[in-house]
């Protein structure tokens, strides 16, 4: 409302074609008291003089025409249109902005979402057209730009509750567009949670909803749904509605199996649904997907791809096929006779094809995807995956199929060759079980009759077939290959190929290869500055390549000369296991690396000597963890690197002696190793035993105030002191591992309720007073939980508690005698998404068979030992049938109920990396069970002494069979 008003100002404002417009606040209370006097338009950008009142003086002219509100006020047949005073009633905050934009230039005056609501506001109230064009520009803009969610969630939500209440469509229309192009950081808000329910239905629903993985999605609106039924805005049956509606959405067949069956423990008819779908189909994917082609019905099938996609992850989906991938980027207008023309051709590994769905889907490639994944998804043909990589994501950089077994290398020629673009590839896969150290009683190797011997004709209808990669093109610089110890020295000759730009590789326990093959790559890949190559035959010959001259490098004036050999540019080199490395040699290698940040030496023949040598100062990451060294050498590289976050030390037994092999340097005096380390590093990553004896909770405080990861074991006796205060001294622990350590009620439970965010507890061999007490208490964080040999007593009822407390993923139980066979039933039904399960010496778990245990299927690991005597003959068979994600199976031949298992050369899942089956010693009392019998002066049985294991183990060509000479 408004009013008109007298006096000597409002003359003068009149005759200088001024007004004076008296502002009250709509949502003040009224006051008696006088306004305040006018101010001019251009102090607006200031400090207002009153919160609730405010009198401005303002260009008549102006307001008349930017205005259809003044032109009816001040221009019309109102009486104020005369009056020199007018008082208005409305959002003084919306007003001051509306005329700040009318008064103020152009340049010193920009719309942002700090004050567009109060303009959008100002301008629907006072009608000011060219304004309101402005903000629905602004909106529309704030959309299209580059950068990812340039204004905040809460800004968004809240103009959507503005535009519903006033009936802006344009915002209506521009919210959920711009939330799900920006999805992936929308989630990420604590704001995600009070999103309202349509407009985060219209957001799924968008054609631009962008996300890396439907698991995101998924997760992202069981996330959602948790925090409504915590709040009492809606009706139980409204809530219940939306998120079942939500739940629609999603589209499960694209969800990862583990992920699908872990939704049942709170979603349990939804998971279920999801997992059921998922497993139907892998039994025939084909055949559904054909039918779905001809009913045109293919969204649900569709993985999420949109202009905006920066990240495709696919991990962990067995049923997923090439024919996902493709009828993904299909465009929606071709016929349903080409796209099963592209299906049953890309199933039948012919690409005959392929030139054409080119030309027809040439517009749909998605230039800003820059990662794939691909790990765990064993259906993919890889050939044709290739080519859809190559068609579908132009500008791709990083390529991963971890866990991929059949990934063969000449699928890698042919992706280096298709894709040189790409910058990074992953294919590392299980390690091999057999080290080195083990004695081979026998070994023999067989070809793989699933493995696809037409590979290299597949590949010749390319054309590029037995074309080498041109280095030239290439742009590979980090190339992991951990794992796939079918890789040989001449595979290692064609990957130095890559010179120009190979940085880093991973060939841990890639156990072919040799210290020549591996000098070879060396001599050649000149710039390789990260090197992973744990459990090779790394040796002497390599080390002398890392540490000749090199006359073609760019260090050549460089002051020191040290800068000449390779080795001096190492910024990362892990030799863990490498027994092939001479004392002398390791002195030299040390002695040349002064600019490393990650070095790895467990388990080698560093001792004093060579760490002397070490003068380099940038080390992030250091483990020397079961070597000889002391802290005559060790202390000197704590002092220069304090920038340390992750030290391993585990086993190094010499720490605690004051001299090592050399002696120390005169006037060099060193501390005790914890006041060492506590004096120079703020640790993230600790792996402790021999010499760390903390006494007090000061000696760790403020030093391990940023441990993430600890593990104590063998050397060391935590007091219960520093154990207790754990969350206190380490407030962001995550992993904690203890071994060899005396553990209460006092600190598990402690622990449990304190460290919040606690992932994994592992505790081995423990010693101490522990009882079903310390579980008792919710972790919902806790993910891993491994109790070896510490407590005996737990029963079907506390596993039971432990189900309801802790969301487990990985469960290791040993010597818990009292469990039965309805402990599977616990356990399968209490944790649906458990991955890996270990159980040694607990009970008759198994005396009735496994069929609990097979219903959890997202099982990748399984270790069954001394579980009861039930196991059928066709396990190996029924698990791989059963798990489709099974990896790894370690099983006893004491617990046989026929006395042995069938031991196929063909599974149907192609995960699967290794069985072992361990044997006892045999003996009449091991005849008759698992262990010998009690002596007359012991009451307790014996754990029999197992005589061997027979292990299988596939790569990606055959099979091997091999009796090792331990228990693995």
């Amino acid at each position: 409302m408004s009013a008109a008003g007298d006096g000597e100002d409002g003359a003068a404002a009149a005759a200088a074609d001024t007004v004076v417009l008296e502002i009250t606040d709509a949502a003040a209370s009224p006051s008696s008291a006088p306004p305040p006097p006018p101010i001019p338009v251009s102090a607006l950008a200031g400090p207002l003089p009153s919160p609730t009142v405010l009198a401005v003086r303002a260009d008549r002219s102006r307001l008349i025409e930017s205005s259809s509100y003044f032109r009816a006020l001040l221009g019309g047949s109102f009486s104020e249109s005369g009056s020199g005073y007018v008082r208005i009633s409305c959002d003084l905050g919306a007003a001051v902005q509306v005329l700040r934009y009318l008064f103020e230039p152009p340049g010193s005056f920009a719309i942002s979402h700090h004050n567009f609501l109060p303009l959008l506001e100002g301008a629907l109230f006072l009608a000011v057209e060219s304004l309101l064009v402005d903000c629905e520009r602004w909106f529309r803009t704030v959309r299209s730009r580059n950068p990812s969610m340039v204004v905040p969630l809460d800004f968004i939500i809240e103009a959507w509750f503005f535009a519903q209440k006033h009936g802006v469509t344009f915002v209506e229309d521009v919210c959920p567009g711009y939330l799900a192009q920006n999805f992936v950081q929308v989630i990420s808000s604590r704001s995600f949670v009070h999103i309202p329910y349509d407009l985060l239905c219209s957001t799924i629903e968008s054609p631009h909803l962008t996300v890396d993985s439907e698991k995101q999605l998924c997760e992202a609106i069981l996330s959602w749904i948790s925090a409504s039924r915590q709040s009492c805005e809606q009706s139980v049956s409204n809530s219940a509605d939306n998120q079942l509606s939500l739940l629609s959405k999603v589209r499960v067949c694209l969800l990862p199996l583990g992920f699908a069956a872990g939704t049942k423990r709170n979603c349990f008819e939804f998971g279920n649904n999801a997992a059921c779908m998922i497993l139907n189909l892998l039994k025939d994917s084909l055949q559904t997907l054909l039918y779905t082609v001809t009913d045109d019905n293919l969204d649900s099938y569709r993985i999420r791809l949109t202009e905006y996609s920066k990240k495709i992850v696919l991990s962990g989906c067995p049923q997923l096929t090439t024919q996902f991938l493709y009828i993904s980027a299909l465009p929606t207008d071709l016929d349903a006779v080409f796209k099963r023309t592209i299906v049953s051709d890309v199933n039948d590994g012919c690409l005959n094809h392929y030139n054409g769905l080119v030309k027809k889907a040439k517009t749909l490639s998605f230039r800003n995807v820059r990662i794939v994944d691909l790990s765990k998804c064993p259906n993919v043909h890889f050939g044709a995956a290739i080519l859809w990589m190559k068609w579908a994501f132009p500008e791709l950089r990083t390529f991963i199929a971890s866990y991929c077994l059949l990934f063969q290398f000449e699928d890698l020629q042919y992706l280096l060759l298709r894709c040189p673009w790409i910058n990074e590839i992953n294919l590392s896969i299980d390690t091999s079980v057999i080290l080195s150290k083990y004695s081979i009683i026998s070994s023999r190797s067989e070809v793989r009759r699933d493995v696809n011997q037409n590979l290299s004709s597949y590949y010749m209808q390319s054309g590029l077939y037995g074309t080498s990669v041109n280095p030239v093109f290439s742009n590979i610089s980090k190339l992991i290959l951990e794992g796939r110890n079918d890789i040989t020295d001449m595979n290692l000759l064609e990957i130095s190929m890559l010179k120009s730009s190979l940085c880093y590789i991973n060939i841990k326990h890639c156990t072919l290869l040799t210290d020549d093959g591996i000098s070879t790559l060396l001599l050649n890949c000149r710039k390789m500055h990260s090197m992973i190559l744990s459990y090779t035959s790394f040796g002497n010959h390599s080390i002398q390549t890392l540490c000749s001259l090199d006359p073609s490098d760019g260090f050549s004036y460089h002051k020191d000369e040290h800068a000449h050999v390779m080795a001096f540019r190492l910024q990362e080199l892990h030799l863990e296991g490498c027994e092939g490395i001479s004392c002398a040699a390791m002195s030299q290698l040390v002695s040349n690396m002064n600019i490393v940040k990650s070095l790895c030496l467990r388990e080698t023949s560093l001792a004093d000597g060579a760490l002397c040598n070490f003068v380099g100062s940038s080390l992030e990451y250091l483990d020397i963890s079961e070597t000889v060294v002391s802290m005559v050498s060790f202390a000197p590289v704590i002092r220069r690197n304090s920038n340390l976050s992750c030290l391993k030390t585990a086993g190094c037994r010499n720490l605690l002696f004051e001299q090592g092999e050399v002696q120390s340097t005169s006037g060099n005096k060193y501390g005790r190793f914890l006041q060492e380390i506590t004096s120079t590093c703020y640790l993230e990553d600790v792996e402790m035993g021999w010499a760390f004896c903390p006494v007090r909770v000061d000696d760790l405080i403020p030093s391990f105030s940023k441990v993430r990861r600890m593990t104590v074991g063998l050397g060391t006796t935590l007091p219960e002191n520093i154990l207790h205060a754990l969350p206190e001294i380490c407030p962001f622990l995550e992993s904690l591992v203890l071994r060899f350590q005396v553990i209460s009620d006092r600190v598990v439970r402690n622990l449990l309720e304190s460290s919040t965010n606690l992932q994994v507890l592992c505790l081995h061999y423990c010693l101490g007073s522990l009882t079903s007490f310390s579980f008792q208490t919710m972790a919902p964080a806790l993910r891993i939980l491994r109790l070896q040999w510490v407590t005996p007593w737990i029963t079907n009822d506390d596993l039971t508690i432990l189900t309801q407390n802790c969301n487990l993923v990985e469960l290791l139980l040993s010597g818990c005698k009292l469990l039965d066979s309805n402990s599977q039933e616990i356990i399968s039904s209490g944790w649906p998404n458990l991955a890996c399960l270990q159980l040694e010496e607990c009970g008759q778990i198994t005396l009735d068979g496994v069929d609990s245990i097979l219903d959890c299927k997202a099982l990748e690991e399984v270790l069954l030992r001394h579980t009861g005597r039930g196991i059928g003959r066709t396990i190996i068979t029924d698990a791989i049938r059963e798990l489709p994600l099974l990896r790894k199976l370690a099983l006893d031949l004491c617990d046989a109920s026929e006395g042995g298992y069938d031991t196929p050369n063909v599974p149907e899942g192609k995960m699967m990396r290794s069985v072992r089956m361990s044997r006892c010693k045999k003996s009449a009392a091991a005849a008759r069970s698992c262990f010998v019998e009690a002596s007359s002066s012991s009451s307790n049985p014996k754990p029999v002494q197992h005589r061997e294991t027979i292990v299988l183990e596939w790569s990606s060509r055959q099979l091997t069979t091999a009796v090792v000479e331990e228990r693995l």
